[in-house]
């Protein structure tokens, strides 16, 4: 059982996943944003690997990639830059990434390093799930790595039986057809998708992302499911200078979950 799976055993409620840029707002604060994220009270960190057509993702996020690769982010800077955060942390963390650069570095390759730096899972919100299946669900069960799948609003509940029964990480949730960074509170398509989520009782845990940016809309997605998922508006965040970013991301923590 890694630090993941024991996550959702100690806490299935209220869960807070914070997602950041590998790399932004500068090439060495991918360690520091950790560990404050950590000690300001997220649950588990999504630490996002930087692509040049992140099509998932929203302005603010594609903007933060592309600044990130300007910086010279790369996977094995990544990996480098992990090496040696276990000895200060035992927060879950989950790589995001698409599937081209995972393939140009090698999946078992990918997969190895990931473990020896302590990542417990990944995301790859563009990967076929026939071919996760058929070439590459058994790469990552070798190496301990917990691949959560993503559903949308529009999965037929067959399909969303089968992710759930992949799943070895959690369910993250698109709950719009929107890109990242739009906002739920005020969306009824997007509460509907949330409901309906929530009566087929999944096995799995489930996160929901995709216009997360306050405590309002936090408090709301938990009413349906695990927890939340928010990316867009803690990039924000980081691209405003502070001369205390550990209090101001103690703050946004503090204010998101009050």
């Amino acid at each position: 059982m890694n630090r993941l799976e024991k996550l959702f055993e100690k806490k299935n409620k209220q869960l807070l996943n914070i997602y950041f840029t590998a790399g932004y707002p500068n090439l060495e604060d991918t360690l520091p944003i950790i560990l404050e994220l950590d000690k300001a009270g997220a649950d588990l960190i999504e630490i996002g690997i930087p692509f040049s057509d992140p099509m998932a993702d929203g302005p603010t996020i594609q903007q933060s990639n592309q600044q990130a690769l300007d910086n010279g982010m790369s996977v094995n800077i990544l990996f480098d830059q992990l090496k040696d955060v276990r000895k200060f942390t035992q927060i879950s963390l989950v790589c995001m990434s698409y599937l081209n650069p995972i393939l140009k570095f090698g999946i078992e390759n990918f997969c190895k390093k990931a473990k020896a730096v302590g990542i417990d899972g990944i995301i790859l919100p563009d990967m076929p799930l026939p071919e996760y299946e058929n070439n590459y669900q058994a790469v990552f069960s070798k190496y301990g790595i917990n691949v959560s799948l993503l559903v949308s609003p529009d999965t037929e509940e067959k399909r969303i039986a089968k992710i759930d029964k992949l799943t070895t990480g959690f369910i993250y949730l698109v709950t719009g057809k929107a890109v990242t960074g739009s906002n739920i509170s005020h969306n009824i398509t997007q509460i509907n998708t949330l409901k309906r989520i929530e009566q087929l009782k999944l096995k799995s845990p489930v996160l929901a992302g995709f216009g997360i940016s306050d405590a309002a809309g936090y408090q709301l997605v938990c009413k349906y499911v695990n927890g939340a998922i928010i990316g867009s508006e803690f990039i924000r965040l980081l691209s405003k200078k502070s001369k205390n970013r550990k209090q101001q991301i103690e703050n946004f923590i503090k204010n998101i979950k009050a």
